[in-house]
């Protein structure tokens, strides 16, 4: 049943996203994203849905008559700049041909970001694209949440076999980012029914997020809770509130839980934790011998006996920082901070631009939950090897189309959401949220 609902649903959006790119753009970021064909149990849990739906919205580029335009924001261009680098250490890595591997992965995801770039134009468009992927995620904080609860944080919640996030720490992280997108939702949705359903998940999350039993995930949500703290003007009821939601999930996880992220503390005591300090010191030495990095693919004993102060300790880097570096050396570590630099800013000036009128609110918060989501990522990344993760890059895109979306004045002509006004109607509750988010 499940494969043939998946068939279904494909076959059905297909002629829809060959004739709208966005479309396409929005049923490969579900399939991309939430995997949904590794839950079906027979021919569908294999068949190359993400290659024919991209095939289907390239194809669209030619056939569709909806207008699309590259917006050349600075980090859109530092981007491409940092998709061309990665080319050229591809060419001079250790191993080209396994390195062409991977390379042919994230070229794929970084062909769907530019064509998002350019497809995803109209304010129903920004909207459905968050939808898409904070529920895509959002499942899975579901699913876990209650899997967390039922077993009474006993045993460790995992992703979606296959993709980027099969593991507990790259669940935990993708849960991280996808909080903050669904709070915006449930931010400017008039519907109270909605809001309370976006809460529960939130929370759900949040639960499946501990359940994980990853540390990364726990320093970043602590990050995030500190950022959204400090923007608050009403700090110590937030604080308090952050911080009983905090201590009841906290208090109802088990001892192995807590024993698990004491060792933040002791790291020097963890096989784990030194395991990869051990893979960072060999990626700097291989970066600070060889400008272009190892390229992809290259933690192997040969390249560990070379470079690591323990050769015989061999791990993936375990970091978005520390991976880029030693795959594309320093010029690939410098273009990768400054996309996420220039993706900060480009929400910071979305925020000032969009604060001034009611008609742009909505995007206000918009980009202040993507900092948030950003702040999730670089921290909780800073212990995960997610550089290439497609869900940060769609908050860049989200990002960038929405700056496109103020620069154009399209407040003026689309003043309708997904699901109406999507904007809080009653003024008390717009200015408390305003305050929250200032």
């Amino acid at each position: 049943m499940r494969d043939l609902l998946m068939l279904g649903i494909v076959l059905g959006a297909l002629p829809f996203a060959l004739r709208h790119t966005w479309i396409g753009i929005l049923l490969w970021t579900w399939i991309s994203i939430m995997n949904p064909h590794k839950l079906a149990w027979d021919f569908a849990q294999n068949a190359p849905w993400a290659a024919v739906v991209a095939g289907v919205t390239i194809l669209s580029l030619f056939t569709t008559r909806d207008k699309l335009n590259m917006p050349w924001e600075p980090p859109v261009k530092v981007l491409f700049a940092f998709v061309i680098w990665m080319c050229v250490t591809t060419a001079f890595a250790f191993y080209p041909l396994i390195s062409w591997e991977q390379l042919n992965k994230v070229l794929k995801i970084q062909l769907m970001t530019a064509i998002a770039f350019a497809a995803l134009r109209e304010r129903r468009h920004i909207e459905l694209f968050v939808w898409v992927n904070a529920i895509s995620i959002g499942f899975y904080g579901f699913k876990g949440g209650l899997f967390t609860i039922a077993t009474g944080g006993a045993s460790t919640v995992w992703g979606p076999p296959g993709g980027f996030i099969e593991g507990n720490n790259e669940i935990a992280l993708a849960l991280v980012v996808a909080i903050p997108l669904i709070n915006y939702l449930r931010m400017v949705a008039v519907n109270r029914l909605i809001r309370i359903g976006l809460l529960a998940l939130m929370v759900l999350s949040a639960v499946a997020a501990i359940g994980t039993q990853s540390r990364g995930a726990f320093l970043a949500m602590l990050a995030m809770g500190l950022v959204l703290l400090a923007r608050s003007n009403r700090k110590v009821a937030t604080g308090i509130t952050v911080a009983i939601v905090a201590a009841t999930i906290i208090a109802f996880m088990p001892n192995s839980w807590e024993n698990r992220m004491s060792t933040i503390r002791t790291y020097e005591q963890d096989g784990s934790a030194m395991g990869r300090i051990n893979a960072w010191g060999m990626t700097v030495n291989l970066a600070n011998s060889r400008l272009s990095g190892g390229g992809f693919e290259s933690y192997t004993p040969e390249i560990f006996s070379k470079f690591a102060a323990n050769p015989s300790d061999v791990h993936v880097a375990h970091s978005i920082y520390f991976s880029v570096l030693g795959e594309h050396g320093y010029i690939g570590l410098l273009l990768f901070l400054l996309v996420w630099w220039l993706a900060f800013r480009t929400a910071g000036r979305i925020r000032r631009d969009a604060l001034v009128r009611e008609e742009t609110k909505w995007i206000y918060y918009l980009a202040g939950m993507c900092q948030v989501s950003l702040v999730g990522y670089m921290v909780g990344g800073a212990f995960l090897s997610l550089a290439y993760f497609d869900l940060p890059y769609n908050i860049l895109v989200i990002l960038v189309v929405s700056s496109r979306w103020l620069q154009e004045k399209r407040w003026q002509t689309e003043t309708q959401g997904v699901l109406g006004e999507t904007a809080p109607k009653n003024q008390t509750r717009a200015a408390a949220i305003g305050k929250l988010q200032s």
